[in-house]
């Protein structure tokens, strides 16, 4: 999965109930050509699979599509031993493996898993420390030394293998900003799409922190968590009195994509069906193989001047 290219994929759950439908549908996905398939992190629920240990046995089962754990629970997994994790599945799977980063939202949970609580901008702290820590403990062979506020690592040997995309949750101001600084890519909270004030309130903080930290704020690509129908027929609306997407035929998804891309410079789209269920296998079959490749020929005919060309 090239860093430049526009990102197409599709977000599942990892209950145990659903197990056998996951793997159906990455492994579909996989066939159809999508680049990442993710899973929430959610450590204090009974039901789910943990997401690291599906996202490596799903990337066994693959051979092209990436994982990610969108987004991972930070608070429960150290950064220390996370940098191993990620390491890890990198090795196995060529590469295939992007960290979805948070800081917490849940903190009761998290607590109650005997988790130190922390405030949220002490859990935001962390969140920009662990990104930089987990950098450092990868793609290197001179042994770490860090001392931050909540990270102490002494004469660690990091990985030779280089860290992944850091793509973030971050919904508040400080969270944003640390995004800037530090990460490669954000998937806006709460399915906040390109038309939405939110959107528009939290991209601005993103790119001045960036060039403040003397980055360029286009390297931070915004990857849109994206629900909605796929119909057999047109819509009358796509959007509702909110203006929040509902959904359309192939073809109103198609233009909605495509104008998303080109006029609003969305780096990616990670459909979801409604009201966050499990996404059905026509939906997403019709998505790999019928949407995506439209979307990414009108978006390379645009670009290049030729349908045959991907993007670079």
């Amino acid at each position: 999965m090239s860093e430049s290219d526009v990102v197409f994929g599709f977000g599942a759950h990892s209950t145990v109930d659903d197990r056998a439908q996951l793997l159906r549908m990455v492994q579909q996905a996989d066939r159809d050509g999508l680049d990442i398939f993710s899973l929430s992190d959610h450590p204090y629920l009974g039901d789910r699979i943990d997401a690291y240990a599906a996202i490596g046995f799903l990337l066994g089962a693959t051979q092209h599509i990436s994982g990610l754990a969108n987004v991972t629970n930070l608070p429960t997994r150290p950064a220390p031993m996370l940098a191993r994790t990620v390491a890890g599945l990198s090795t196995l799977s060529n590469g295939r493996i992007v960290l979805g980063m948070g800081a917490g939202g849940l903190w009761d949970r998290i607590a109650a898993m005997g988790v130190t609580r922390l405030s949220p901008a002490e859990a935001v702290d962390a969140f920009e420390e662990a990104v930089v820590l987990i950098r450092k403990l990868s793609g290197g062979n001179t042994p770490v030394t860090f001392h931050g506020k909540h990270y102490h690592v002494e004469e660690v040997v990091p990985s030779p293998v280089l860290a992944p995309a850091v793509w973030t949750g971050s919904v508040g101001p400080k969270s944003l900003a640390a995004t800037g600084r530090v990460a490669d890519g954000w998937l806006p909270g709460h399915a906040a799409d390109w038309l939405s004030e939110r959107y528009r309130r939290s991209r601005p903080i993103i790119d001045e922190a960036a060039a403040a930290a003397g980055r360029e704020p286009s390297d931070i690509r915004t990857i849109f968590n994206f629900p909605g129908r796929i119909t057999r027929h047109p819509l009358p609306a796509t959007r509702d009195t909110d203006g929040r997407w509902i959904g359309g035929d192939a073809k109103q998804w198609i233009d909605e994509l495509t104008g998303a891309v080109l006029e609003h410079d969305a780096a990616g789209f990670i459909i979801f069906a409604p009201g966050g269920g499990p996404q059905d296998l026509e939906s997403l079959h019709r998505w790999g193989g019928e949407i995506v490749p439209a979307v990414r020929e009108a978006i390379a005919t645009e670009t290049t001047g030729s349908p045959n060309r991907a993007v670079n």
